[in-house]
């Protein structure tokens, strides 16, 4: 049978356990789920729920021990040769001696584009994150959330389908990170990429998503998968809405219940 080209990621009873000198760990366990083109999935759950761990699979970063997984029908390992996707850490991790521009340009130069190609691209991609004119500006000139725009950038570069973003505005200030969430709103309005993002936060999952995937505490295993019925458009005062926190209860109910898993 033919694979749909709307499917992105496909885990089927996904399971991964590293070993260690204490012995066995199980991270993720019997994980089902299917991401199609154009979703803004978020994963939430405790700390040490598996919820990086999956990324990391998708990113073939971690290999999985059991079960499967394709990315537009590849491997993981040939998703990542084929650089299928872009990937933003918690840090912004930019190279300190690099401008704006130069950290941005890296995965370019290493991907052996022309000086003429890697202009236009950054310049775009600097455009879709609104830090034009800031090319010249090392990391330290810029601020926590500047700096996270331009990994964010960094990752789109690639001109990818699929962005993972791991916990991104974990370490900025409400305002900020208010500020960023509307911001990642537009882009992916504007652009349609296919976005996994991990939180631990109820109200940026719920503002964001078009699904949210709650996971259970170690090993991780999905227990709820919530559709959103926001609109697209969202302004933040969408979240004091009683859809909203209808929404968010029911991810709040979804974190209680997983707590009930026994390792």
């Amino acid at each position: 049978m033919t694979k749909s080209t709307s499917t992105v990621v496909s885990a089927r009873g996904l399971g991964l356990t590293f070993e260690t000198s204490d012995g066995p760990v199980r991270a993720l366990s019997d994980v089902d789920l299917t991401i199609g083109k154009g979703e803004f999935v978020s994963f939430i759950g405790p700390s040490g729920c598996g919820k990086t761990t999956f990324l990391r699979v998708i990113a073939d970063l971690e290999k999985p021990t059991d079960g499967t997984i394709e990315i537009n029908g590849m491997t993981p390992e040939k998703a990542r040769e084929s650089r299928a996707y872009g990937y933003v850490f918690q840090a912004a991790a930019l190279f300190p001696w690099r401008t704006i521009e130069r950290n941005v340009t890296l995965p370019l130069e290493i991907m052996g584009l022309s000086r003429a190609a890697q202009k236009e691209r950054v310049k775009r991609t600097l455009e879709l994150v609104n830090l034009t004119g800031f090319e010249n500006k090392y990391p330290w000139q810029l601020s926590g959330g500047m700096q996270q725009r331009a990994s964010i950038a960094r990752a789109l570069a690639f001109d990818a389908d699929l962005l993972l973003m791991d916990e991104p505005f974990g370490a900025l200030d409400e305002i900020v990170r208010d500020h960023l969430n509307e911001q990642l709103l537009e882009l992916w309005r504007r652009t349609n990429k296919t976005i996994c993002f991990v939180t631990h936060s109820i109200p940026e999952a719920v503002y964001l998503s078009t699904r949210i995937v709650v996971m259970s505490p170690r090993p991780g295993r999905v227990t709820d998968v919530i559709e959103s019925t926001l609109p697209k458009e969202r302004p933040l005062d969408i979240r004091e809405t009683p859809e909203f926190l209808a929404i968010a209860a029911r991810v709040r109910d979804g974190l209680r219940a997983g707590h009930s898993y026994e390792d």
